[in-house]
This record gives C-alpha cells, sequence and structure tokens, in this order.
C-alpha cells in the first residue's frame, strides 16, 4: 500500500494595508483623470487624497494620489495606470524619502479679543497665517504635514470651527535622496 504523502503548502504571508503616495506625469487631456480614477474604483479602492496640478511643462498635469492598501494591488493599480496612453510616469514614492505637504483654510469663530489673542497665538505656534478678519471671524491659512493639520484643528476647535477646507497631499521626492534611489 502507498503512502499517501501530506504536501505543505505555503501561506503566502499577509501584505499590511497601510498608505501608498502615488505620483503620475499626464498628457494634461479632457477626461484623463476620470481614467485615472476609473481605475482605483474599479479595484474597490478609495482614493484618500488626490491633487491635480499643471507643471513647468506644456500640456503635462502632475498627480498625487494617497491611497491605503496592501503592496500587491497597489502594485496592480501601478501596472494598470502605465497602461493609460496618456500616462507618462508613474512612481509609489511611499518608501522613498519625500516630503508631503498640505493647505488647509480654517474658519474659526471669535466670540471676544480673548479668543482672537489665543487663536492669533496659536497660528503663529503653527507658522500660519490670518489671512481674512470679520466681526467674529479669523480664516486661517496653515501649510504641513496632515498631522500639524489636525493638531492645529484639534486646539482650535473649542472655539467653534465655521468651515474647514483642505487640499490633498502634494508630494515631491527629496533632491538629496534622488542619487540613492531611481526616481
Amino acid at each position: 500500500m502507498e503512502e499517501i504523502k501530506t504536501v505543505k503548502i505555503r501561506q503566502m504571508p499577509k501584505t499590511q494595508i497601510r498608505k501608498h503616495v502615488i505620483i503620475v506625469r499626464v498628457q494634461h487631456n479632457v477626461g484623463v483623470l476620470s481614467r485615472i480614477t476609473g481605475l482605483f474604483a474599479g479595484r474597490g479602492y478609495n482614493i484618500e487624497s488626490l491633487t491635480v496640478g499643471q507643471t513647468h511643462e506644456p500640456n503635462i498635469a502632475r498627480i498625487t494620489i494617497v491611497v491605503n492598501g496592501d503592496e500587491r494591488v497597489v502594485e496592480q493599480i501601478v501596472k494598470q495606470l502605465r497602461k493609460l496612453i496618456e500616462t507618462l510616469k508613474v512612481r509609489d514614492i511611499t518608501d522613498v524619502p519625500h516630503i508631503e505637504r498640505e493647505l488647509a483654510l480654517i474658519k474659526i469663530h471669535t466670540a471676544d479679543s480673548d479668543v482672537r489673542d489665543e487663536i492669533m497665538r496659536l497660528t503663529n505656534i503653527f507658522r500660519g497665517k490670518v489671512i481674512d478678519v470679520s466681526h467674529d471671524t479669523y480664516t486661517v491659512e496653515i501649510t504641513g504635514n496632515h498631522e500639524k493639520i489636525d493638531a492645529f484643528i484639534d486646539l482650535v476647535k473649542p472655539f467653534g470651527l465655521k468651515d474647514v477646507s483642505r487640499t490633498g497631499v502634494l508630494a515631491v521626492v527629496r533632491e538629496s535622496q534622488k542619487d540613492k534611489v531611481e526616481v
């Protein structure tokens, strides 16, 4: 009688779901943004942040996308992005040293002079600017990473937030690291 051997199947390691920052350079054509966001929606992934703008080159746009996902799924999305006709370059810079910044415009209720003084003090500590003043509102501009902006919002929330408007993340690879990694 033959002995039946059991085969051990090695399980694939579970990949960690984390934030990925993807930079895409594209031809600035009608519908390109729709096709790019469709790739994410088609895979069931929500884009956490999306920032699009022109570059110094004519008809070229730069898109910064922040998405939560595992390595395998993000790798597939990057491959699909590269297949789009308008796509010139795609990079997942998550593990490359880079700089991220966001901008927030925050309207804060200013009940009296003590509150206005405290908001000015906090704004200065966070290196922000008061960009508009009315009888009962200060509008503050803060730039930085999302942790800095979240911290400022948490501190001024007790005064009464009237409105918060945030941009998406902008990211660039640190110039000092370009020689060490291909970008």
